[in-house]
């Protein structure tokens, strides 16, 4: 990027990518009825359209990163519905990672504040499993004492701001156990293996949803899979890539390829939508990795979102006999979108004998989760919970069924806000339980 007077040329995301991904777009404008912050706002430059216009403005040098700019692509849920809108196959998930990285690196955003919240989240906490599970122990004895609902009950958070109270009242139940404890290193096949594949278990997933992982892996195991789970993962980056830290991102990568070589097993198998769309992009994140970069290719083929595995293999019906249960489908904005994985949980609920699924309305439309959306842009994101819980309630099942832990916790605590009872369930762990009975 040329500089300007005064500073130091750097390098830049937006004009070192291949042009023919930024020029993509011929603004046709069907993506925007798909776009949740569109829709709210009307306004051209909260669409991929727009979005994409400011991006090409930078990589043509006809504009350089500022704040409005910065805010502009975080305002962005990155939910990739305008990908599956789009009739010319722009790849908005890979423009949409490098903008937040050019804004991140342009520094227009920093403060001491925001730098010491990323350096000890994306750089630090999210880096190690071990220092995650450190913070999920604490979290875990806070709750289980009962101080967290003694605190609540005092009042004494009535003397906090708005905000923070509405982020405590966001606090997600940490497990009994983690992945670890759950899930033996090596399972082998209920019935003879025919497969060998790799289980991520995740780091937030780790902390709050390691059931649904032990739930994986006896699906797993029950259909033909001898099943491999080390005890100490590494996130798989996403988080960093959506947050435009690109290398720490890449180490992540190369840690995960070198503990789960994709050429030893036939699958690589995730359960969480938002990282399964990461994970099946490691060849572009490390294609300038002489290293890596036959091996993530490798990677991003055998890596496979649950469901999509399991209708590959083909699904075992469990037992007819099963208690009827009225189940709605809520669908991941990564799962569908990102890996266009939209049939197969479908199939997956409707081999579960007595279950009825009632199709959701507006089931693709993004939840408001999004990564750490509903932290950072919390109005925003209330809105499309509040619209998500309608279509929730009218669609009068008593379990919804949802693909990533991010939309589980958003749905969970959309619930709470309703007052409603309501079961918020993925829906691998209602296979899962047809088979244990």
């Amino acid at each position: 990027m040329t500089a300007l007077p005064g500073q130091s040329a750097r390098s830049s995301h937006l004009k070192d990518l291949d042009y023919s991904v930024v020029q993509q777009c011929m603004h046709c404008g069907l993506c925007l009825p798909t776009c949740p912050t569109y829709d709210a706002t009307k306004l051209e430059r909260n669409s991929p359209r727009g979005r994409i216009s400011l991006m090409r403005a930078i990589a043509d040098d006809r504009l350089e990163p500022t704040k409005e700019f910065a805010d502009e692509m975080y305002f962005c849920l990155g939910c990739l519905a305008c990908m599956t809108a789009c009739p010319a196959g722009v790849n908005y998930a890979e423009l949409f990672e490098h903008a937040r990285a050019e804004a991140e690196a342009s520094g227009v955003l920093k403060s001491p504040k925001r730098s010491a919240i990323r350096a000890f989240t994306v750089g630090w906490l999210f880096m190690d499993l071990s220092r995650l599970q450190l913070l999920g122990r604490a979290m875990r004895l806070w709750q289980d004492t009962g101080l967290q609902g003694f605190v609540r009950r005092s009042g004494v958070m009535n003397l906090l701001p708005n905000r923070l109270r509405e982020l405590e009242a966001m606090t997600p139940a940490v497990e009994a156990e983690f992945s670890a404890d759950l899930i033996a290193p090596v399972t082998p096949p209920r019935d003879g293996r025919r497969y060998r594949v790799a289980m991520l278990t995740g780091c937030a997933q780790d902390l709050t949803f390691a059931s649904v992982n032990r739930d994986t892996v006896e699906v797993l195991a029950h259909n033909g899979c001898e099943v491999v789970t080390p005890p100490m993962q590494n996130c798989c980056g996403s988080l960093h890539a959506h947050n435009g830290e690109w290398e720490l991102a890449q180490q992540l990568a190369r840690r995960n390829i070198d503990q789960f070589p994709p050429e030893h097993f036939d699958a690589i198998i995730t359960n969480a939508g938002g990282c399964g769309s990461h994970l099946k992009h490691y060849a572009k994140l490390l294609a300038d990795d002489p290293a890596y970069a036959a091996r993530a290719h490798l990677w991003d083929r055998k890596v496979k979102d649950i469901h999509e595995w399991l209708a590959e293999i083909g699904i075992e019906r469990p037992h007819p006999q099963q208690p009827e249960q009225v189940v709605t489908y809520h669908e991941s904005c990564h799962l569908c979108h990102g890996q266009r994985v939209v049939s197969q949980p479908r199939k997956l609920l409707q081999s579960i004998p007595n279950l009825r699924l009632v199709e959701l309305a507006e089931s693709s439309w993004c939840c408001g989760s999004a990564g750490i959306y509903n932290l950072t842009q919390p109005e925003m994101a209330g809105q499309l919970l509040e619209r998500k819980m309608d279509h929730i309630i009218a669609s009068r099942a008593t379990t919804v069924a949802t693909g990533n832990p991010g939309c589980l916790l958003q749905l969970i605590n959309g619930c709470k806000q309703r007052g409603i009872e309501l079961r918020v369930v993925h829906p691998i762990t209602l296979l899962a339980e047809a088979y244990r009975r």
